[in-house]
């Protein structure tokens, strides 16, 4: 049976320690439990998320936010197709789909595009994780050749029980 490629985002991770959104934190660290369970599914990032963290002027939550990736075997995508997902997000950005100043957005999408995710994971509902914008990237990427149907959900929306389903 094949994995589930699963690219996060860094709101997941951040919520991870999100006290002030409790319901939130506890889906987000049953699903690192399932990641932790070896259940089926590989689970990814983007240089794009290490740099987000180390944006963060916390340095305690930023090493925090760090070890996820060893603790948890997070893989990091190669760089080798960096100037493939900077078109593709080019193109996200200049059709309006993500906002011109939200450009992590666009190349989180883009990333999972090209590398062939099944699902991105986002608990980020207003640029990433909704029907509209998921169905915005499906067509746009549908005219740029990109005809890998990838999902964009938040971590609430993964299958507990059989995550063969996707």
């Amino acid at each position: 049976m094949k994995k589930l490629k699963l690219y996060l985002d860094t709101s997941v991770l951040n919520f991870l320690f999100a006290d002030d959104a409790p319901e939130f934190k506890k889906v987000t660290r049953e699903f690192f439990e399932m990641v932790n369970a070896g259940k089926n599914f590989e689970v990814y990032i983007s240089d794009i998320v290490i740099n987000e963290i180390t944006k963060t002027s916390n340095t305690r939550k930023k090493s925090r936010l760090l070890s996820i990736i060893d603790n948890y075997h997070i893989v990091r995508l190669s760089n080798d197709k960096d100037f493939e997902v900077s078109k593709l997000a080019e193109i996200y950005l200049s059709k309006g789909i993500i906002p011109k100043v939200k450009i992590e957005d666009a190349l989180h999408i883009a990333y999972a595009v090209v590398f062939e995710m099944d699902v991105l994971l986002s608990w980020n509902f207003k640029h990433l994780a909704n029907i509209k914008k998921e169905r915005e990237v499906l067509l746009t990427n549908m005219e740029n050749g990109y005809n890998y149907p990838i999902r964009i959900v938040t971590p609430m929306e993964v299958d507990y029980e059989d995550n063969e389903n996707f």
